[in-house]
């Protein structure tokens, strides 16, 4: 075989080499990761009115929830608008299909008119942050009676 030959043979099989190694991989799917499961946090009710209180009234409600996701859902933390609103909630992680529940108390005292407070709920949820409200129209006392003088 002469060396023409041979130089021929070898170009062809390198650049058939090259061309083999160059072509693209098809990704067939399978080997895609699945999506990581997250907790949801649904609250039925995301407002509730008290109505017409006297100032000074403390008045308190339950905000129930549900953790509706595919995860543990846990709640980290519940902050309100001011200080005349506290809150208690379930800290404990919450199962899927499993229930907790916030509770909500406002101090009237001090305020007078329609108030609208909003709670914002910090959890591991699809949605971090999630938020309801309690509203109540404060009324201020009626004025003591004036006792006659004498």
């Amino acid at each position: 075989m002469n060396t023409t030959k041979v130089f021929l043979i070898c170009t062809l099989f390198l650049s058939t080499l090259g061309l083999a190694i160059a072509q693209p991989v098809v990704d067939s799917g399978a080997a895609k990761a699945a999506p990581t499961p997250l907790a949801n946090i649904l609250f039925p009710e995301t407002s509730f009115d008290f109505g017409d209180i006297q100032q000074g009234d403390k008045v308190s409600h339950i905000f129930q929830f549900t953790n509706t996701g595919a995860a543990t859902l846990v709640v980290s933390d519940v902050q309100t608008t001011c200080g005349c609103t506290a809150s208690q909630w379930s800290k404990e992680p919450i199962p899927v299909g499993k229930s907790g529940q916030i509770n909500v108390s406002f101090n009237s005292a001090g305020k007078v008119g329609k108030q609208n407070k909003v709670i914002t709920i910090y959890s591991n949820a699809a949605s971090k942050e999630t938020r309801v409200s309690i509203v109540a129209n404060i009324l201020t006392p009626p004025p003591a009676p004036s006792t006659p003088e004498k």
